[in-house]
Formats: C-alpha cells, sequence, structure tokens
C-alpha cells in the first residue's frame, strides 16, 4: 500500500511540477498546473489592463484558472458549446459597439445552457433575475420566459452593459454590478472611497466573479495551452432554423405548433427555449422551426387546433362526489401527471364535483395533451 500510494504521488509530482516523467510536452498532454498558470504578463478584460502585478490579483487568478482547470469535462463544453452560440453573441455586441470579451461572461454565468437556474431564481444565458429581466424589455411570464431566449436575452445584456458602463466607466465594474446589482456595487464605492474593482472588498462572489470570467477568456482563447485538442468536428455546429410568425387565436398545445411545422415537441422547445410548459398562449409569436419546413405553417396551425379543441371535448370527465386526482387516474388507467398536463392544474389544487377535466383514457387516440 505505502508503494503504491508513493508512486501516486511520484505521478502527481510530475504533472504539477513539469517532470519529465509523463512526457507533458507531447501533443494531447495536460500541461503541468505550475506552467498552465505562468500568465501573460498582458492579460485584459475589454481593453482594460488586469494589473498581474500586485499579488493579491495573480492569485486570485490563479485560484479561478486552476479550478476552471481542475473542472476539465466542463470546460471541454465551454469549448464546444462556443461555436453554437458565441456567433449570435457576437454579432449582437459588435452591432452595439460593445467589447468581445462581454460573451465570456455568459459563458461564466450559465455554461451557454439557457435553461439553467440558480437558488435566487436567477435564469437562462446571461443569468437574469425575472425583475431584471423585465425591466430591460424581457417577457416573463407563465408562458413565456424569454431569459431562455438568446437573441432576447443577448438583447437585453447589451442595453444593460451599455448602462452599466455609463454609470461606472469601468468594464470591470460593469461586470461586479451586473453580478451583485448597481446599487449594492455604488454602496460599496461611496463606503470605501474606491472606484477601482481590483481594490474594493465586495461580496466573496463578486471578488471571484472577474476572475472566473478571465478564466473561461483564457481557455477560449488558448485551448491548446491548457491541454484542450479539438478538432473541427469536435464542435457543436450552429443551430440550423427559419422563423414564422403564428397567430394563436386561444391557448393550444405545443404539440399542434409540433404537427403544424411537421415536427415534434422537443425540437420545437428546443429551437425556443423561452416557451415555458406544454401550452402556447393565444398571441402572435415569431417562433424559430426547421430550415426545411414547407410554408403553410399557419393553416396547418389552424386546422390542428380545431381538431385538437374538438377531441379535448369529447373527452371531459364530470368529477363526481368522492373523486380525487388519484382515484380518477386508477379509474381510467393515465398518470397522474398527465392529467395534470392535460388540465394544466396543480397536484395542490382543490377538486370540487362538478368541475370539468380532460382525460384521454388509455388505447384512445390522440397526438396532443
Amino acid at each position: 500500500m505505502f508503494f503504491r500510494l508513493w508512486v501516486i504521488g511520484w505521478l502527481t509530482a510530475g504533472l504539477l511540477f513539469g517532470g519529465s516523467t509523463l512526457a507533458a510536452d507531447r501533443k494531447g498532454a495536460i500541461p503541468p498546473l505550475l506552467e498552465s498558470l505562468r500568465l501573460e504578463k498582458t492579460l485584459t478584460f475589454c481593453g482594460e489592463a488586469v494589473p498581474l502585478e500586485d499579488p493579491d490579483v495573480r492569485e486570485r487568478m490563479e485560484k479561478e484558472l486552476l479550478l476552471s482547470l481542475w473542472d476539465r469535462d466542463q470546460a471541454v463544453l465551454w469549448l464546444k458549446r462556443s461555436s453554437r452560440y458565441f456567433p449570435v453573441i457576437e454579432a449582437m455586441l459588435s452591432r452595439a459597439g460593445l467589447p468581445d470579451d462581454l460573451k465570456y461572461v455568459a459563458l461564466a454565468e450559465s455554461a451557454l445552457r439557457p435553461h439553467v437556474g440558480s437558488p435566487k431564481g436567477a435564469i437562462g444565458f446571461w443569468q437574469f433575475l425575472p425583475e431584471t429581466g423585465r425591466r430591460y424589455g424581457l417577457t416573463v411570464n407563465e408562458f413565456i420566459d424569454q431569459r431562455r431566449s438568446l437573441n432576447a436575452s443577448t438583447k437585453a445584456a447589451v442595453t444593460y452593459f451599455s448602462k452599466l458602463y455609463e454609470k461606472f466607466g469601468s468594464w470591470s465594474l460593469a461586470a461586479a454590478a451586473f453580478n451583485m446589482g448597481e446599487e449594492g456595487l455604488q454602496a460599496e464605492i461611496l463606503a470605501q472611497g474606491v472606484s477601482n474593482f481590483y481594490r474594493l472588498y465586495l461580496p466573496l462572489e463578486t471578488q471571484r466573479y472577474l476572475f472566473r470570467i478571465l478564466s473561461a477568456k483564457l481557455i477560449l482563447t488558448q485551448p491548446e495551452r491548457y491541454g484542450f485538442h479539438l478538432q473541427d468536428g469536435d464542435y457543436y455546429p450552429p443551430i440550423k432554423f427559419t422563423t414564422v410568425e403564428l397567430t394563436c387565436y386561444e391557448e393550444t398545445s405545443l404539440t399542434v405548433v409540433a404537427q403544424a411545422t411537421q415536427t415534434d415537441f422537443k425540437r420545437i422547445k428546443d429551437l425556443n427555449p423561452e416557451l415555458r410548459g406544454h401550452y402556447l398562449a393565444a398571441g402572435t409569436y415569431t417562433l424559430a422551426i426547421p430550415e426545411n419546413t414547407p410554408p403553410g405553417v399557419q393553416k396547418r396551425f389552424n386546422q390542428g387546433h380545431q381538431k385538437w379543441s374538438q377531441q379535448r371535448q369529447e373527452r371531459i370527465y364530470i368529477v363526481r362526489p368522492g373523486d380525487n386526482l388519484s382515484t380518477i387516474a386508477e379509474q381510467f388507467r393515465v398518470p397522474l401527471a398527465a392529467i395534470l398536463i392535460w388540465n394544466r392544474i396543480d397536484l395542490k389544487s382543490p377538486l370540487h364535483p362538478g368541475d370539468r377535466l380532460i382525460i384521454y383514457p388509455v388505447g384512445s387516440r390522440t397526438d396532443s395533451p
């Protein structure tokens, strides 16, 4: 056992200190950690120099870089997803005249995942809280959550960052404000009499925040240096789609939309992550649909909705005294969860005699909830 532990320690030392044992210079090998920490003398965020000559700043930078490099599977996914989403973000930043480095904020916030959420209620690519998202033009309600939309949320982020930079005059402070809130940052600046991000004592998460972003930038701009040797085919391709304007005159199932666009429910949800749940509320929408969808979507949608509405009317069950959702589900041999989806009700919702429920018994033909 002692010998085994000694060997493991010896190999680890080779990785850490760059011994020749592991031939770290071989293509595809993971470089020694200490070599990875030898940062270039010049590191910038949005054109602003990062003062690495300050020992405290260098230590904070090295810590976050080490943590990012330790989570190598996550870093690989960063790289692979970047080719799918960065072109859209880069184009929107460029049109607004904002620094390209801001795209790494989205990467650090969400790892470029539309549905990821935080315990505080932030959601989406840029992790907007509901009230902040609404303030910058995003729809956030029962049916639509545009924080999950790449285009809509990036447009909101562009507007927000423009305002933050105008207020604080520094991109590092703008990033800090994006993380902790502009009022909180302004209060700390006034209380401490300091307006330099690197010299401010801020909440610990915010103190780390910019360095997480910079770590992502270093890895994505120099992947080979950090041992990530991806080929062109390893990167995820951009999502291909076209858009259609669709008018929904009354609430309907998203499966009706899928049928009208000749695809499936999952594809519609994946192309339009801002759509919540199983239903589309009344209104007019610009939806992303598969790029080869034939014309006539609105006509097929209207026909599908009419059929769906008729089917629902034929499947109404009148709640009787003594019924509950569990007994009804058992009676019709359907999952209780399906009843909740079909009727858009909560498990805790009270049920009363005379209530009308939509039930599709096992064996009945139904193409949509």
